[in-house]
């Protein structure tokens, strides 16, 4: 059994791969995710994420769809407590943006969506720059004195929002962010790696990258004059068709051939390996698709390898 580690600064604590609830309700229907659920949670898993957004965009979807998946399937399971759920605010197309009376409303959405006394990791999804940083940390730290939030992160927010967030609770003793969640993997570097990742090594919070895959592209079944059947085969064409797609996919080859590993273990286990990482997302729309990426827990590189993906990522 894998062990656990400690989500940055917080009381949480995390399996190395967080598992994403995107295709919930979307390209994997309510048996398919259950038994994703299952399988990711027998292999030592506990940390969930998702979104009240999840999958608005998807024909005849309102939204929400994702967080009323997994509330189902933690009812039909014991064992809530061993479970990190973690959601988000802003994208719910009832429920957009971060003034205070929407933040309030919409974790009162997920809370029944998902089914559930708490949400244990509530992240602002997209920031509001209509909002002052102040109203948008004294309403997440309500929701933290009630009990219906644990912790509070943040993603796609600007290093300096983040900054005075953080400088604003610490001010005023307020609930503080613990982690955020950054685009971010072996193709897409350059929206975290600087400004923002400076910012969370300094304030000790722990970074839960999504699009660890990049949509799937670090898998490495989108090569070049391969045709793949899948929802995301149009947004990674930019990936295989770039210099540095290629580099990465041949490094990635070189080194899961010597840990005989899936390339996909191999792309997460080079991003765990970076600076404030504390776990990787990514999603299974299959059981299939599950064990290439739990891997990660147990897979362990050596600096020559790691060396040898970031130059390729350059």
């Amino acid at each position: 059994m894998t062990s656990l580690r400690p989500l940055g600064s917080s009381s949480l604590q995390v399996f190395p791969l967080a598992l994403g609830g995107n295709v919930f309700g979307w390209t994997a229907d309510e048996a398919q995710s259950f038994a994703v659920l299952d399988a990711y949670a027998a292999a030592g898993g506990n940390f969930v994420d998702t979104a009240d957004g999840y999958s608005a965009w998807a024909p005849g979807n309102e939204g929400g769809e994702s967080e009323t998946v997994i509330g189902k399937w933690l009812a039909s399971r014991s064992g809530r407590d061993d479970f990190v759920i973690a959601t988000k605010v802003s994208t719910h197309p009832s429920y957009q943006g971060l003034s205070p009376a929407n933040i309030k409303a919409a974790a009162e959405a997920s809370l029944r969506r998902l089914g559930t006394d708490r949400i244990d990791l509530y992240y602002t999804h997209f920031d509001d720059e209509s909002v002052p940083v102040e109203e948008i940390i004294a309403a997440l730290d309500e929701l933290v004195k009630e009990g219906k939030v644990r912790e509070i992160a943040a993603s796609n927010i600007s290093p300096e929002r983040l900054q005075a967030s953080l400088d604003f609770s610490e001010r005023e003793g307020l609930a503080r962010y613990v982690a955020l969640q950054p685009h971010y993997n072996l193709v897409s570097r350059d929206t975290y790696e600087g400004g923002l990742q400076d910012t969370a090594a300094r304030a000790g919070l722990a970074a839960v990258p999504y699009f660890a895959l990049a949509s799937g592209f670090l898998t490495g079944k989108y090569r070049p004059g391969a045709e793949v059947e899948s929802a995301r085969a149009t947004s990674v064409a930019r990936y295989r068709d770039s210099e540095r797609g290629r580099k990465v996919l041949a490094a990635l080859d070189k080194v899961a051939a010597a840990h005989d590993a899936q390339v996909a273990t191999v792309a997460l286990a080079w991003l765990a390996s970076r600076p404030t990482v504390a776990a990787p997302i990514a999603s299974a729309r299959t059981v299939e698709q599950l064990p290439a990426l739990v891997a990660v827990a147990d897979l362990s590189l050596t600096g020559q390898e790691l060396a040898e993906l970031t130059e390729a990522s350059a």
